[in-house]
This record gives structure tokens, sequence and C-alpha cells, in this order.
């Protein structure tokens, strides 16, 4: 009886320790953004223009995010952005710090929830929030995002697309 008791516990702890959790010890294993992770060829459709970029992604910080590394074509780069992607579990959504060229005053956190393979991240700044919509399609196995500004009336405008294919 004692051994069945000493056992039951046993796994409970295990079983327990196996969940996913937040902070130390805790990873960011995700279906989704972990088609993110390699290089990738990145075109950007803005102002009528199509710019050809790189971007690259992979786990830091002991796996607690997966960062994203977009870099424009120029030598040397006139856009560089960092963007790091973890999940909260204790509020269930998606989190991204995105840090750019632009410095300190214009890094920002989105949040996010998950629909499908997309998720909509919404950042605040002080002249109104900003969305970008990271989707996968599993088919031809492409990011997409989708970058929109709102308008003081409400309304949303399409700021910039961006396509991910894998580097071969």
């Amino acid at each position: 009886m004692y051994r069945r008791a000493l056992l039951a516990l046993a796994l409970t702890t295990l079983a327990s320790l196996a969940i996913a959790q937040d902070g130390r010890g805790g990873r960011f294993d995700d279906d989704l953004f972990s088609n993110l992770e390699g290089d990738w060829s990145l075109t950007r459709s803005i102002g009528g223009k199509e710019l050809n970029n790189s971007a690259s992604a992979t786990w830091v910080l002991q796996h607690q995010f997966l960062l994203l590394k977009m870099r424009d074509a120029g030598i040397p780069s006139r856009y560089e952005a960092d963007i790091y992607i973890g999940y909260s579990r204790a509020r269930a959504e998606y989190v991204a710090h995105w840090i750019d060229n632009f410095g300190a005053q214009f890094s920002a956190v989105g949040r996010g929830k998950r629909n499908g393979n997309s998720v909509e991240f919404r950042f605040e700044y002080p002249d109104g929030p900003f969305f970008n919509t990271f989707t996968w399609d599993p088919e031809t196995k492409t990011w997409s995002c989708h970058l929109q500004s709102v308008a003081k009336d409400g309304t949303r405008k399409t700021f910039a697309r961006d396509t991910l294919t894998r580097q071969q």
C-alpha cells in the first residue's frame, strides 16, 4: 500500500514537471512559430515599391523566445529589426518585443492571440495602435505579415506586406 502511494506521488510530481510553465525552466515550444526557425528571403511591399530583405529566426534565452532578425539588402542596412517572440501561459497570449534601428522611442511590445495559423500582434504607440499579423501557410511553407496602421477614424490602413520564403 505504501509503495503504491509513493509511486502515485512520484508520477504526479513528474507529470506536473512536464506541464509547460512560464519562467525559468519553462520552454516556449510552439507548433506555429517553430515553423519560423531558419533563414528566409523576405519580400516587402511598401509604398508601391517591392524591397528584398533577409530574415533569420533562432531560439534564444534558453528557448524562451524565438528571435527574428530582419535586415534590408543595403550595405550598410538602412533598416534592421530584432523581434523577440514568446508566449505567456499566464495570460494565454503571444508577446512580440519589436526593437529596430529607429531606437528606443519607437520600440514596442505587441500582444496577440492565435487564430488558426495566424497571430495578430497589437502594438500600442502614442499616435495609436499598430497591427502586425503573422500567418503561416503550411501548404506553401511560407509566412506572410500584414502590417497595418490605424487612422484617427479607427479604420485600418495597410502599411506593408511581407512574404517570407525559406532560403534553399
